[in-house]
């Protein structure tokens, strides 16, 4: 919510101008957040979140799929939620702004069972394309992803990553489902959402063996040379609340990074519900909160909130629907 103070002239009393703080809300728009996971795992007010979103005009909401059998029990799990609204106009809204990729996040299981998950990955999508559901929600996909390479290894954390895990043959396997992925959005003209963490050269290989540069590296974490050779091939560079609290040495390299990005690459997220930003980190995050990340994000790169928004949405047109704005 930003602020605005609207100077008013009075007359005919003891004071010549007082302020009146008016409210609104910018338009903000998500292209990455898990909504299953918010409302199942994290036990979030599904509900609540969609109605604030709809009040709020939220343009575009991506739920993001990390496993190769989610893609319906994602959906359901959203049409579910917008049927317990009791506000039959944000309920519609919701429907509208809803949007869904289904992918195979880089699981040690699903790197070993590749072959078949990526069968069952390809069975949901043309279900969800062909399904006669007539709950108005937007089914079809719209991108191929999560998927990616992961390297970071953190065996007590959310993904329990284990270097140990990693032998020859799952390094290997996991390049392979990573570009079978590819492959697939290629095949079906949709644009990739990439999953690259303490992976850039692996990843870029992957990229550049199958030659399909269509979509979006998330939750950017590397630096400035590593985007420029994403941007060369092509690719959108996405941020989320880990910028907001970049540690202080880092700082100016952050604001370096969130500069140099190219307007019509840009894109921002929440990774819902991880990674929370500030003044929320360590609660659980929701697409409500990605306007913390615009107004950071658009301070450093010297712009209104807003029109970081109109920017972002008019990329988002572009990637996944073939529309561009011209006057953005």
């Amino acid at each position: 919510m930003t602020k605005r103070c609207v100077q008013v002239e009075m007359t005919g009393l003891s004071i010549d101008t007082y302020f009146i703080s008016m409210y609104f809300y910018t338009m903000f728009s998500d292209t990455h957040f898990h909504f299953h996971m918010m409302v199942t795992e994290r036990g979030l007010d599904g509900a609540e979140i969609l109605t604030q979103l709809a009040n709020r005009d939220f343009k575009f909401g991506l739920d993001i799929g990390t496993r190769c059998d989610d893609l319906a029990r994602r959906q359901d799990c959203v049409e579910k939620t917008i049927c317990q609204m009791s506000d039959f106009s944000a309920a519609h809204k919701a429907r509208q702004f809803m949007y869904f990729s289904a992918g195979i996040w880089p699981d040690v299981g699903e790197i070993h069972n590749r072959e078949v998950a990526v069968k069952t990955l390809r069975q949901s999508i043309l279900e969800a394309s062909q399904s006669n559901d007539q709950d108005t929600l937007n089914r079809k996909i719209v991108a191929i992803g999560e998927c990616g390479l992961d390297h970071h290894w953190n065996p007590s954390g959310a993904d329990g990553r284990c270097e140990s895990d990693f032998d020859e043959a799952t390094y290997k396997g996991e390049k392979e489902l990573f570009q079978m992925q590819l492959e697939l959005a290629k095949e079906m003209k949709l644009p990739v959402i990439v999953h690259s963490r303490d992976a850039f050269e692996d990843s870029l290989d992957c990229l550049k063996n199958v030659g399909y540069h269509n979509g979006i590296i998330h939750c950017y974490s590397y630096g400035i040379e590593e985007a420029r050779k994403f941007l060369d091939l092509g690719w959108h560079i996405a941020f989320g609340g880990g910028t907001t609290y970049t540690k202080k040495a880092k700082m100016e390299e952050m604001k370096d990074l969130l500069r140099f990005v190219p307007d019509d690459r840009f894109l921002c997220e929440t990774d819902a519900p991880y990674l929370a930003p500030v003044p929320y980190r360590g609660q659980s995050n929701s697409p409500v909160l990605v306007e913390e990340v615009y107004k950071f994000i658009a301070e450093i790169r010297g712009l209104s909130p807003q029109s970081l928004s109109d920017l972002v949405d008019s990329n988002i047109q572009e990637l996944f629907f073939g529309i561009r704005n011209k006057d953005i």
